[in-house]
């Protein structure tokens, strides 16, 4: 166990820690009942929770417990000083009290020092007002730049699930520091 994995952050009313493969489903699960991500097998999630789980951010309501809310990401091969944010979700029961946004300053955080990152990179489409805020506000708060940009248009995504694809918008925040 990595000195990041071993050493969680502890609230007075949850922990962050690192993500583990027994937390693969719980995550998956959280996924599908956001109604707003686009779902990754659970085989996935499991894969994560062992491959990037450095990368990667858990809440848990009690310390050991299961997780209420998560953050996947990961470094960019190409780009090693920036992490990019895979998916974002916090349990219905416990969203409206800013999780995802200490979720997300705990990550930088963690990775910033861990990694040398200094971009945080996600993708957003125009509808999901929630993500929009929570990074604009990230970066208001890191005192960044955010930059925005499309990266996929709508008609590069498959056409057969019946639904158009809204067009994903790269975000990238820039500089962030260790804090």
């Amino acid at each position: 166990m990595t000195a990041a994995q071993a050493d969680p952050v502890t609230t007075s009313v949850l922990e962050i820690d690192s993500p583990r493969v027994e937390d693969g489903a719980a995550i998956w699960r959280i996924a599908r009942d956001s109604k707003v991500l686009d779902l990754n097998s659970s085989y996935s999630y499991l894969l994560w929770c062992r491959d990037f789980a450095t990368t990667s951010v858990v809440a848990r309501d009690r310390p050991g417990g299961d997780p209420i809310a998560f953050i996947t990401g990961y470094v960019r091969p190409e780009r090693p000083e920036t992490l990019v944010v895979w998916q974002v979700a916090v349990d219905d029961a416990h969203r409206g009290r800013g999780l995802a946004g200490t979720l997300l300053d705990a990550l930088t955080t963690k990775v910033a020092a861990s990694h040398g990152v200094t971009t945080v990179e996600t993708t957003v489409t125009p509808d999901n007002v929630p993500s929009d805020r929570l990074f604009t506000s990230y970066a208001e708060r890191r005192g960044a730049e955010l930059n925005r940009e499309v990266l996929f248009d709508g008609a590069l995504f498959p056409a057969d699930s019946g639904d158009a694809h809204l067009p994903e918008v790269l975000y990238r925040i820039s500089p962030v520091a260790a804090r």
